[in-house]
């Protein structure tokens, strides 16, 4: 896969008129929601990436490969019911549900590699979401990403899905059963196409307050992210916004074309999800190879 797609989200994607939509130029650029705890706001973060993106003029692709769960899936049926019966202009995606069956692995990894290949040759981008637990399907998903975003509430009960912790000195004892994944997935990436995964820890729930959780939370996340490569970016806070907009499929950057009266949360919110976008798009420079 190809990192470097041109993938840009203009600053006030929120307000702007939607772009043209733009055709892939190359291999699809592919963006994996993974995270093996529930509760982490993964999916609610994915479709926000997804809506950005489309609104930046892009064509994209979306994978659920949580078929138990499916609340990716779910979301886009209410967003696409939602722009059908009101008349609101919603730009939807390109959508594969990847099905999995209960003991034949080889079928559903030929059918998530069917649905990506299909969709990187026509999308500038494809996301994916995955479980909240370690599963075949997940483990593949996260093999093929370009940028991995794991979503985390800001807090050590959270921090436990990428280490283990001193709890007297706060040091890293040792990674997590998640963060070994993916590092024997980033080896994978490299085997098989000499390609990287730029992965990005996004602290959602973040306190605006200058609390000791947070400092202490910001001094393992700096140590960590140096130890097993990861960088961090801001999340989303706790408001109720988010979690209301599932079941109308909407998200903040939809607010211009259903006539909602914007408050002051509203803008704050919004603003927290241009940001995690420009995290996001973001191409740094390519991450150390695994040994």
């Amino acid at each position: 896969m190809n990192t470097n797609t041109g993938i840009t989200i203009p600053a006030e994607v929120a307000s702007a008129p939607d772009p043209v939509p733009q055709a892939a130029t190359g291999p699809a650029r592919v963006i994996v929601f993974g995270n093996e705890k529930g509760g982490s706001g993964k999916s609610t973060v994915a479709m926000h990436v997804v809506v950005g993106l489309l609104r930046g003029g892009h064509k994209i692709g979306t994978i659920d490969v949580d078929s138990r769960q499916a609340t990716l899936t779910r979301y886009l049926e209410n967003r696409a019911t939602v722009a059908e019966t009101k008349g609101f202009n919603l730009p939807l995606p390109e959508h594969r549900l990847v099905i999995r069956t209960e003991n034949n692995p080889d079928e559903d990894a030929e059918r998530f590699n069917q649905a990506l290949d299909a969709l990187s040759r026509s999308c500038a981008a494809v996301v994916i979401d995955t479980p909240g637990s370690d599963a075949p399907l997940s483990r593949l998903a996260h093999s093929h990403a370009d940028t991995l975003v794991t979503p985390m509430n800001d807090s050590f009960v959270d921090l436990d899905l990428l280490a283990k912790v001193d709890p007297e000195t706060f040091k890293v004892i040792c990674p997590s059963a998640y963060a070994e994944m993916v590092w024997e997935q980033r080896k994978k990436r490299m085997a098989r196409d000499r390609g990287s995964i730029d992965w990005i820890v996004v602290r959602n729930r973040l306190s605006t307050l200058d609390t000791r959780n947070k400092r202490n939370m910001e001094k393992v996340l700096g140590s960590l992210a140096r130890r097993i490569g990861f960088r961090t970016a801001p999340g989303f806070g706790d408001r109720v916004i988010f979690r209301e907009m599932f079941l109308s499929g909407l998200t903040l950057l939809d607010l211009r074309d259903t006539g909602t009266r914007l408050t002051m949360s509203h803008i704050a919110a919004r603003q927290e999800v241009r940001d995690l976008l420009s995290a996001v798009v973001a191409s740094p420079a390519p991450a150390a190879v695994p040994a």
